[in-house]
């Protein structure tokens, strides 16, 4: 017998998306007659028996992507080397894996390209929550692509698991540090840093520090710096302006910055006459924040196992495509509190 043809070759034949396939072979309404027709046909046309999700398999073997930001030079690229180095463990598994770096700046484009990979089994996305994403994956989804979301997530959409640690407790715990080193007895300023973020995991970051103070430390009083840029250079520019005594209407005692340009942040601040007396946390064991922790610039770093995460994705995809029960049965990273004393 011929191999079935898929959802995503129906589509194609019939000019018309894999979503408006799924609708037809689902019965669902909202598609007109005439588009039903050509579905029909073009299934007719194809053969092979009834149509299947994906991509005909012959083998065990899997194709998945890992799509990431084509932006920032920290935490992304880290993510994307720990993919590479990994490459060894997903042929192993017969898994072949190719990662793909998206524009992020237009949200447009980012699903654009996103929604080009009905081809493959399964798609890890670390990816802003915007309306055109949630719709790209669930166009994946539909056309029978396994979506998992990797360190960041997007509530609404059909993807089938998060993969990453707590960010709103990751927030929460930033808050409960910094607090515990405010002075008791008089009011602390303190400052909330964050690029103008479509991420969801920087989202909950800063609204889990924000809790911990309004909860627990009432002395504190926190300035918000939300549009911090995400280049080194740039973000001390704007750190140099917004973080001078004059800016912020006095000394600072915490700063918690939820994402990139730790570096060009920590120039501004030693301008300003700031040094290992201000408790200043940040997130990500990269290489320059090493350095920062050895010298006393940063005070604690709030760091997940970023290898651990990315084979759970591959895991988790693999057992999806294997229709594994209970393929969704993880456990998530935690977030590590790193500071001069157990740096590995």
């Amino acid at each position: 017998m011929s191999n079935p043809a898929t959802i995503t070759k129906i589509a194609e034949t019939a000019g018309v998306s894999t979503a408006t396939v799924d609708r037809v072979l689902n019965n669902r309404p909202g598609v007109n007659p005439a588009t039903v027709r050509k579905v029909r046909e073009a299934m007719a046309t194809l053969g092979g028996g009834p149509p299947i999700r994906g991509r005909p398999r012959s083998t065990s073997s899997y194709r998945f992507a890992f799509v990431l930001p084509s932006a920032r030079l920290g935490f992304f690229d880290l993510v994307d080397r720990v993919v590479a180095q990994t490459a060894g463990e997903f042929r192993h598994q017969h898994i072949t894996e190719v990662t793909h770096r998206l524009p992020v700046a237009d949200a447009n484009a980012f699903a654009a390209e996103l929604a080009k990979l009905s081809d493959l089994d399964g798609v890890a996305l670390l990816a802003p929550d915007v309306p055109p994403v949630k719709l790209a994956i669930n166009e994946l989804v539909r056309a029978g692509v396994h979506v998992v979301t990797l360190f960041s997530d997007v509530p609404g959409s059909m993807r089938e698991t998060a993969i990453g640690a707590d960010n709103r407790a990751a927030g929460r715990t930033a808050g409960l540090l910094l607090g515990r080193s405010l002075p008791r007895d008089a009011p602390a300023r303190c400052a909330l840093v964050s690029p103008a973020t479509r991420f969801a995991a920087e989202i909950d970051r800063r609204i889990g520090f924000q809790q911990v103070l309004e909860e627990r430390f009432p002395n504190a009083t926190p300035l918000r710096l939300f549009e911090l840029p995400e280049s080194e250079d740039e973000a001390y520019d704007y750190a140099r302006t917004s973080l001078s005594p004059d800016a912020t209407g006095g000394r600072l005692a915490g700063l918690y910055n939820v994402g990139p340009c730790n570096f060009g942040v920590a120039r501004a601040l030693a301008e300003h006459g700031y040094g290992q007396d201000l408790i200043f946390v940040a997130h990500d064991l990269l290489e320059v924040h090493r350095s920062m922790l050895l010298s006393g610039t940063i005070s604690y770093l709030l760091h997940q196992d970023v290898q651990y995460a990315v084979t759970a994705a591959s895991r988790v995809l693999r057992a999806l495509c294997d229709g594994v029960r209970g393929a969704l049965a993880i456990s998530n990273p935690r977030f590590e509190i790193l500071t001069v004393e157990n740096l590995a």
